[in-house]
């Protein structure tokens, strides 16, 4: 207390340090655990049984990569606990312009996905007419300039490589964090796509739900029966880990940097208190303290610092992260077009975990930053530090 107002200014700057650190990685939390969550939602579901052939990285395999699912699965898929989806290269003409699409088959009665299939059905016969109905998601719809209720030709090869058109209605258009499922791709209903492509009861993939996906879990990584492949939720989950790693190296020296700046106050002034206090030290070492008792006196001195910091942090910092939770943090139109799962808005995740390792953070390192000054009372003489002289 004796240092005054320097003490409050260490305190106030470690414990905005200790605020932010928890902020950035509270905030990376809730970005990964939202696009997780959105992802099995509106994409992955809880696992993939996929085609040999089927490669979702390279759009040349679409063609091939179709075939019967296996028969073990038959039973699941009438359960509705696997949605087998079918996708093949198209091209389609809305307004006269040429755009590059995925076709995409799927039951219009599924409930394992959230995209919106069951409304391809309610169409009526009076809006559908001859055309396949179909629904696109927002970002398609803004690129290709359709409404629900517009109409536009598709053109797609079927099995035989043979080339064919028609007229598609959008019945419905879904608005989704996922851009995956939504950039360049037209859902429609999938005996239809089976019907005009030539393959009938075949699929590219089947989306298994949660039940179906434990119990066949022992075969990750393995060919299942037919020789499809399944690819288990850790997997699927792998491109938005990497992602949230390489950010989260971001965070990690943005933190750091915040971090040094609040150590290296509470190091110059440990500095400059041995400095002052060279003729107590040495009346403390002069009277039979032993300079390791002497070092540890001053490193708990400084190590106080992080101990205000904290409970500093904690008066003003739980009303502030907790309103940041409540309101979340507001994305820019742009993420769209990043090709990744974020939302309009994130919400930052707070664990207890993340709570303590930032508290053992900064102590630790304070706890560092403030022996390390003190180390010097360790070479001093009790003599030439009662005169005040440097050693």
């Amino acid at each position: 207390m004796g240092n005054g107002k320097r003490t409050w200014l260490n305190v106030s700057v470690l414990s905005i340090a200790f605020v932010v650190i928890i902020f950035f990685n509270g905030m990376l939390d809730g970005w990964n655990k939202q696009a997780k969550t959105d992802t099995v939602a509106w994409e992955t579901g809880y696992g993939r049984l996929s085609h040999p052939l089927y490669d979702p990285y390279d759009p040349y395999t679409f063609s091939e990569s179709h075939g019967i699912p296996p028969q073990a699965m038959q039973e699941n898929i009438t359960a509705g606990q696997a949605v087998p989806v079918l996708l093949t290269q198209a091209s389609a003409y809305p307004g006269g312009r040429l755009i590059n699409i995925i076709l995409k088959g799927i039951d219009p009665a599924q409930t394992l996905l959230e995209i919106p299939s069951g409304v391809m059905d309610s169409l009526s016969p009076s809006i559908r007419g001859d055309a396949i109905p179909a629904v696109i998601g927002s970002r398609m719809s803004r690129s290709a300039g359709l409404e629900t209720g517009d109409r536009m030709i598709i053109r797609w090869r079927d099995v035989n490589g043979v080339f064919d058109a028609r007229d598609v209605v959008i019945a419905g258009i879904f608005h989704t964090n996922v851009p995956t499922v939504d950039v360049s791709q037209v859902w429609i209903p999938l005996e239809t796509l089976q019907e005009i492509t030539g393959m009938r009861g075949e699929s590219t993939y089947l989306l298994l739900d949660k039940e179906l996906a434990e119990k066949i879990e022992p075969a990750s990584g393995a060919a299942y029966a037919g020789g499809w492949h399944y690819t288990n939720l850790d997997i699927l989950m792998k491109d938005i880990e990497a992602v949230v790693e390489a950010k989260s190296g971001g965070m990690m020296v943005i933190s750091g940097l915040l971090l040094c700046i609040a150590l290296l106050a509470i190091f110059d002034t440990q500095v400059l208190s041995v400095f002052r206090r060279q003729k107590e030290i040495g009346t403390y070492i002069a009277l039979g303290m032993t300079r390791s008792r002497v070092v540890t006196i001053f490193t708990i001195e400084g190590t106080i610092h992080a101990l205000l910091a904290i409970l500093l942090g904690f008066l003003w910092g739980i009303p502030l992260l907790g309103w940041v939770q409540k309101t979340g943090i507001p994305m820019p139109e742009m993420t769209d077009q990043a090709g990744l799962a974020v939302g309009d808005k994130i919400i930052p995740a707070y664990s207890m975990a993340l709570i303590l390792a930032t508290v053992v953070l900064v102590f630790i390192t304070s706890l560092i930053v403030s022996y390390l000054p003190a180390r010097k009372i360790s070479k001093m003489q009790p003599t030439e530090a009662l005169k005040g002289k440097l050693v």
